[in-house]
């Protein structure tokens, strides 16, 4: 993304009309410059009106990433983090996996506006437009080694799902292992990503990408069915949403690192989309399993009761998805 593209939408986020002359006079550049910003910005999902000797105007402008602003909202707890935003990067999970592995700090938090290689769970893309998707990545730090953070994602689901129910959100719900719904579309996902020592201690880099505004035109090239937070009742202030996430996420990650998945596993077993609902699980490289899911074990494993007995089910390669009928 041309770093000029974000400034002139910068500049247009009253929602007012701006001639190309004025923007350009105010970044110093040329008309022609402007041009081609505002033509990129519609590339990447931002609608600029542009009107014949009135100029450029955002009908609905975004609420662009503010590390301090994200501070005020967090309050007390701001100590716990430090927050940075940036326009452009590749996945932020890539570039905080860097710091961790130089001893970054625990509680860094990446934020980007736009992210060009995002990347989901089993080496899925994760797309987002500019402005549209509140996109960071939390590094934290256990002294525990890797095996012991199976449940971690589960434990995340539930804070975001809590965040945005704190703001409005109605029928969230959580699909075991990382991804969060609004009635049954796809609202966000989490990918973690652990380094460290067997047996610890282990730096975490939390992933999550939640859609705010999803313009149509990126929802028409997605190939699931996919929502956002304006459409769940959480509203469209991306910063007020990452304080909400981090406010949880600052409770539950001390809670997790102290007690385990376990005493968390009933609320998630609230929030879960599939209880009890007739599932097939897909192994990845064996045939799928069909069954019923009854609930996650201590340590974050998904529970099935198959007609061949009840099995246990980690993350990795393993997806599922609810079925019709009994399976």
């Amino acid at each position: 993304m041309n770093p000029l593209t974000l400034a002139t939408l910068r500049l247009m986020g009253d929602g007012a009309f701006h001639s190309g002359e004025e923007v350009a006079a105010a970044l110093g550049v040329t008309r022609a410059t402007i041009w081609n910003a505002v033509r990129e910005a519609g590339e990447l999902g931002i609608e600029v009106e542009s009107v014949r000797g009135r100029g450029y105007r955002l009908d609905d402008p975004p609420v662009w990433l503010d590390a301090a602003a994200v501070a005020k909202l967090l309050g007390p707890r701001a100590r716990r983090f430090h927050v940075e935003v940036v326009e452009h990067v590749d996945s932020t999970n890539s570039a905080l996996l860097k710091r961790a592995e130089a001893g970054g700090a625990p509680g860094t938090v990446l934020a980007a506006e736009l992210q060009s290689a995002g990347r989901g769970r089993r080496g899925r893309s994760w797309a987002s437009g500019l402005g549209g998707a509140l996109t960071f990545s939390l590094l934290w730090r256990f002294e525990q080694g890797a095996a012991a953070l199976t449940g971690l994602s589960l434990v995340v689901g539930i804070a975001v799902a809590r965040a945005l129910a704190s703001l409005g959100a109605a029928d969230v719900r959580l699909k075991w292992p990382n991804d969060i719904l609004h009635q049954g579309r796809k609202l966000g996902g989490i990918l973690i990503e652990v380094r460290g020592d067997a047996l610890g201690p282990t730096a975490a880099v939390i992933g999550i990408g939640l859609n705010v505004r999803m313009p149509p035109a990126l929802e028409a090239r997605i190939d699931q069915p996919v929502t956002d937070a304006v459409q769940a009742g959480a509203g469209g202030d991306r910063n007020r949403l990452l304080a909400a996430v981090l406010q949880e996420l600052a409770e539950l990650l001390d809670a997790f690192a102290r007690d385990g998945f376990a005493p968390l596993e009933p609320e998630y077993r609230r929030w879960h989309a599939l209880q009890d609902a007739p599932v097939l699980v897909n192994l990845g490289d064996g045939k799928p399993v069909r069954g019923h899911a009854r609930g996650t074990a201590d340590d974050g494993a998904l529970i099935v009761e198959t007609s061949e007995g009840v099995r246990r089910f980690h993350g990795g390669e393993v997806s599922l998805r609810a079925v019709s009928g009994e399976g």
